[in-house]
């Protein structure tokens, strides 16, 4: 199965360079069908470009500060020299949300548009 998600332009550009191999989104009915194997579209959303990504793991938690302390900042796409807070993750979803839903990490491999 393929899904198709948009993104902002600098985690767009932190996946297509390999740097950012973890998406995070609301654990909602849109993601609860989502599979090891599976694939993802990204498209940026300012500039349509697509890239496409396999899913190797998906990790559910209760809240982002949760995901957040499972894994080194630079997989959720910060720089060294910047702080990771999942305060971030507020501009996305309300609290509301997280506490109905839950998280999900998806970890993410990006791979080549004729090899899947």
């Amino acid at each position: 199965m393929t899904y198709k998600m948009n993104l902002h332009p600098e985690p767009f550009e932190l996946i297509k360079s390999g740097f950012k191999d973890v998406e995070m989104r609301l654990y909602d009915e849109r993601r609860k069908p989502i599979k090891i194997g599976d694939h993802i579209e990204f498209m940026n959303n300012v500039t349509s470009e697509i890239i496409v990504c396999k899913v190797t793991n998906l990790l559910k938690f209760k809240t982002f500060v949760e995901l957040y302390n499972h894994y080194p900042k630079e997989r959720l796409g910060y720089k060294i020299n910047e702080i990771a807070n999942s305060d971030d993750m507020l501009q996305y979803y309300t609290k509301e949300q997280i506490d109905q839903h839950g998280v999900l990490a998806i970890e993410i491999k990006r791979v080549d548009l004729g090899a899947h």
